[in-house]
């Protein structure tokens, strides 16, 4: 039984440390970044909300694909596969994962992937995460597989070599800049503490003498327009493709966001599997935002890489075989399992739930094939 009073107070205790943490640094070095918020709220070693809590499925504040039904990490690890044997069927191959959660997805692809023995054989399985209470997951997880991964904080430590990158809602929850457009300029979208209310607010930042952050087709967007970017995200792109280029692979990108860049704010919190105040209570709550693929392709055709989509996740799915493999289930299912496998089918690729808003984009070895891709 949950003391749900203790619970409260440690919960209040966190809350105020990092809420603390954060209003100190505003005092000491002006109103906050946004990407230095999401930095401290998400990934604080001590209060950082990834660093203490598991926050996936009911009882957390979100749930993922892999977490919805097996049907979603078998495909990916047969697509995977298949992608192996385009790259010639190295004898080894680093099958990475960025931000693996619960560590759901890399069992159900491996496990999916081991009817090709060869491709089995040559797995080297590499997480990158940086939560010791979601590595411990993941090590319970996949124990039941029969194999250990190596894990890393970063993916520039992965092992040298060929490899498949899988990145499922990680670039979500990356860090991002903000860009607030006033009758003055561009300028950064920082937070603040209002001393009066006590509570974190935004704020126009420091003006922009350079509008290079901001596209060219953009500039002149509307008083208020926000405009976002990740220069993380696109730091970790580009890390990929040079490694890509170096070795040879593909990465497989799966998150929420949008084909084409634009104006707006996608800045959003979650809780209890509800949407939240960004800056109520920083470290209790997921933060992410839209990721805007079309930054992320043009880092990587920039580079020289081959870039396949971003189409639909339920196109990709479909393409790929969801539904002969749900129907495969269903024979075998008691009749109560029969109606959770077609809710978990419909959730992974309805247009009104993650079909459509959730996008996947592959990145590969020029020339590299990969499996039938949705149009």
């Amino acid at each position: 039984m949950v003391d749900l009073l203790w619970l409260e107070k440690t919960l209040g205790k966190i809350m105020a440390n990092l809420q603390a943490i954060i209003k100190e640094e505003i005092a000491n070095g002006g109103p906050m970044t946004i990407a230095r918020y999401m930095e401290l709220a998400l990934s604080h070693p001590e209060f950082g909300y990834y660093m203490k809590q598991d926050p996936f499925g009911e009882d957390g504040d979100f749930t993922t694909a892999p977490e919805i039904s097996q049907m979603f990490g078998e495909l990916i690890g047969i697509w995977s596969a298949v992608v192996w044997q385009g790259m010639g069927g190295p004898e080894n191959i680093n099958l990475v994962e960025l931000g693996p959660g619960r560590g759901t997805l890399m069992a159900d692809c491996t496990r999916a992937a081991g009817a090709l023995e060869e491709f089995d054989d040559a797995i080297r399985i590499t997480l990158v995460e940086t939560s010791p209470v979601l590595r411990d997951m993941q090590k319970k997880t996949l124990l039941a597989t029969m194999r250990m991964p190596a894990w890393r904080d970063n993916f520039d430590d992965v092992n040298d070599g060929p490899l498949i990158i899988l990145a499922n809602e990680f670039f979500d929850a990356l860090p991002i800049d903000q860009y607030e457009k006033s009758n003055t300029g561009w300028h950064v979208r920082a937070i603040d503490w209002d001393e009066d209310e006590e509570i974190l607010k935004y704020v126009l930042g420091e003006k922009l003498d350079d509008e290079s952050p901001i596209p060219s087709d953009l500039r002149n967007a509307p008083m208020g327009a926000i405009f976002e970017r990740s220069p993380i995200g696109e730091k970790i792109v580009r890390s990929i493709s040079e490694r890509i280029l170096k070795f040879g692979g593909a990465a497989l990108i799966i998150d929420y966001g949008h084909i084409e860049r634009g104006i707006g704010d996608t800045l959003q919190a979650v809780k209890n599997h509800a949407y939240f105040d960004v800056l109520a209570e920083p470290g209790n709550a997921d933060i992410t935002a839209h990721v805007d693929f079309s930054a992320l392709a043009d880092i990587a055709e920039g580079m020289g890489l081959n870039v396949m989509g971003p189409v639909p996740q339920g196109a990709f799915l479909a393409r790929l075989g969801l539904r002969q493999r749900a129907d495969r289930l269903i024979l075998s299912a008691a009749e109560e399992q029969v109606a959770e496998i077609e809710a978990s089918y419909a959730r992974l690729v309805e247009a009104e739930q993650m079909g459509t808003l959730f996008k996947v984009m592959c990145i590969a070895s020029p020339g590299l094939g990969v499996p039938p891709w949705a149009e």
